[in-house]
């Protein structure tokens, strides 16, 4: 029976919204991460039968096939198709999925699986602002929800419900809003993102050229005082702020899949193999709880139990989603997302997936880590959730 193995895996460090990448285009940005897959693996382009490729605002820059031009301006063969995936913040952790259900089922052998996100050069939600485009879930999904038209979907709308129906304070949010910083910063200085990312040379705005090669979202230094200063967008006197939110964000990851068999032969070493891959669905309103019902899904089908897990990768898209779905699992927090989350790495979209679960495998592997949990919240009221096993 044919598995699926992930040989290895790269991100690019994440850009802050106008930061360091902002200057690349998203389909270039993408090619960096496949040349560097295929240059720290050995692998030769002309045997890849796929490239899978998140992303999620298509549109502009990021339209067409991103994955094909990826490819393309990589200087991978003609021969390599592409192609592009949008489950919403799930995107590249689809890909991955889609991947390793193809290499698994015997449709591919050898597959590259991904994601990238420009969000300074195409803002979130541009695909939804085109003129004359109208609504993307359209009357009858709205009238489903928001009987009347009396409301609309709104993500950051959802975590203030979120944080209501569990109580959570602003303090416990931006508690772990500093948490998550702390542990970015403490990571980033005990190099343990190094093994993971590809520099990228950049030039900036009065024309030096360096290189980038550390996630510049991390902040040092804040306070509980001084998150608590920032404002409450999304509800007055609310709990969710810019601060206890993901950052807007620029990257892309990279993961080569194909199974322990073909492994063997190309010389490769997998690090680990894509256990179980599962999908919820859950509440679109609220919207970000599709984590912990995903998580007890893929539980189920595994076999395993929460206690199995070694390592967790919970998107943090806000505060209230991770601590819910901490409440909902009983998980230990000091398990979830250890090196940070998107509160301080970023949140590139369409590149979150892959980056969250290149930093979950290195981690794995750094640590002897037999089994990792990743689940991903996403527009819509969905999640994936992904085990993984260490080889």
């Amino acid at each position: 029976m044919r598995d699926a193995v992930i040989v290895d895996a790269v991100r690019t460090p994440v850009g802050k919204r106008g930061g360091s990448l902002s200057g690349i285009h998203a389909v270039d940005l993408s090619a960096h991460v496949l040349t560097a897959l295929a240059e720290r693996t050995g692998l030769d382009p002309a045997t890849v039968d796929d490239v899978i490729w998140g992303t999620v605002s298509q549109v502009g820059e990021q339209s067409g096939v991103v994955g094909r031009f990826a490819a393309l301006a990589a200087g991978w063969p003609e021969s390599v198709p592409g192609v592009s995936v949008s489950r919403a913040c799930g995107s590249s952790q689809q890909s991955v999925h889609f991947a390793a259900g193809l290499v698994t089922a015997g449709q591919y052998d050898i597959a590259v699986a991904g994601g990238v996100e420009s969000m300074s050069r195409v803002p979130m939600g541009s695909a939804r602002d085109v003129p004359g485009a109208g609504r993307a879930y359209g009357p009858l999904v709205l009238d489903r929800y928001f009987p009347g038209g009396q409301g609309t979907f709104d993500q950051g709308v959802g975590a203030e419900l979120i944080a209501e129906r569990y109580g959570f304070t602003r303090a416990q949010l931006d508690q772990h809003a500093l948490d998550s910083h702390q542990r970015a910063a403490r990571a980033v200085d005990e190099g343990r993102f190094a093994a993971q990312i590809t520099p990228v040379t950049v030039t900036d705005g009065d024309g030096t050229v360096r290189i980038f090669d550390t996630d510049e979202g991390v902040r040092r230094g804040s306070t509980l005082e001084k998150l608590g200063g920032l404002k409450t967008p999304f509800k007055e006197d609310g709990v969710v702020s810019a601060g206890n939110s993901s950052q807007i964000s620029d990257g892309a990851a990279a993961l080569l899949i194909t199974t322990g068999e073909i492994a063997r032969r190309n010389g490769w070493d997998p690090i680990a193999r894509v256990h179980t891959a599962v999908l919820a669905g859950a509440d679109p309103v609220t919207m970000a709880l599709g984590p912990a019902p995903a998580t007890a899904k893929a539980l189920k089908r595994s076999g395993l139990s929460i206690g199995d897990i070694g390592a967790f990768e919970i998107n943090e898209a806000f505060a209230p989603v991770t601590l819910a779905w901490l409440k909902e699992t009983g998980a230990d927090y000091a398990l979830m997302n250890p090196l940070g989350g998107a509160m301080a790495i970023g949140h590139p979209l369409g590149g979150s997936g892959a980056r969250l679960m290149t930093t979950l495998v290195h981690h794995m592997r750094d640590n002897g880590i037999r089994y990792g949990l990743q689940a991903m919240c996403e527009a819509g009221g969905m999640a994936n959730a992904t085990i993984l096993e260490l080889l």
